[in-house]
């Protein structure tokens, strides 16, 4: 983790955040005088393997808000490679552990965790280290995190003083995060690989078996790269009764876009 704090003669109250990953990047500018997000972009690349060198170098030069400054620069690595852990169970000197039941992992490895202090966890995950190191060259600092842990600690923070349980699902092109909340309480949160509407029903349904949860009762709400007219909305609203996009009133009152681009970049705009 990298950081710098800059002194007050020298502040632009410009933030930029940029969610990374070999197949591409997004990035957004705030205002962190006035809490808002002025502008975002999404950059897929052409080759999904071609060399960090290649990808990042013809980002970072084809748009200038990646070489203006910055008062702060975050980082937030975009894989499933993450898992939560209660603080109780935690030991910093085995993070390897945590992970190798549900990925493949190396001796090689380099494993790094973000603090949940507010809700007694902490995220272990592996970074793209390619990618981290490419960045470090360019941007010099910045700090870095999981995008599964600003995920979780706003649906955290959003479950405040609701009882009952609510399933929530963020979507991305190669698969989703499934996370199940209670009045600040992480009940279930995994990540599953999809292709079809028939993929992604199977494994809600299933999770909501093991949790006890009655598609006729429980909550779900969608998020991220997601719309009503999805087929994937459809076939949910088909087995569970109640579905429903994720509401983003609350963050259009901090910018200009609109309800698919909040929930889209739900995890960017919370950065």
């Amino acid at each position: 983790m990298l950081v710098h704090n800059p002194n007050i003669t020298e502040k632009v109250y410009r933030k930029l955040t940029l969610m990374v990953a070999p197949e591409g990047l997004s990035f957004c500018v705030s205002d962190t005088l006035n809490q808002r997000v002025l502008s975002f972009r999404d950059i897929v690349f052409d080759q999904a393997n071609a060399p960090v060198e290649q990808s990042y170098g013809a980002a970072l030069r084809n748009h200038h808000e990646l070489n203006e400054k910055y008062d702060e620069i975050l980082i937030l690595h975009n894989s499933n490679l993450s898992g939560f852990v209660p603080t109780a169970l935690f030991d910093e000197h085995f993070l390897g552990s945590y992970l190798q039941y549900d990925t493949k992992v190396f001796e090689t490895d380099f494993f790094t965790y973000d603090e949940l202090p507010a809700y007694h966890m902490n995220n272990v995950y592996i970074p793209f280290g390619d990618i981290n190191n490419f960045l470090v060259d360019h941007f010099s600092e910045f700090t870095a995190r999981h995008a599964h842990t600003v995920l979780v600690s706003k649906l955290l923070e959003a479950s405040k003083n609701v009882d009952e349980k609510k399933m929530f699902v963020h979507f991305r092109p190669s698969h989703f995060e499934v996370v199940v909340v209670q009045n600040q309480n992480l009940l279930l949160f995994n990540s599953f690989e999809y292709r079809t509407p028939e993929d992604f029903i199977y494994y809600i349904l299933f999770t909501a078996e093991q949790l006890n949860l009655n598609p006729e009762h429980f909550k779900l709400e969608l998020l991220g790269d997601i719309a009503k007219d999805d087929a994937f909305y459809t076939i949910a609203y088909t087995y569970i009764r109640n579905v429903a996009l994720f509401d983003t009133g609350y963050m259009q009152l901090f910018n200009a876009f609109t309800a698919t681009e909040n929930r889209k970049h739900f995890i960017l705009f919370h950065s």
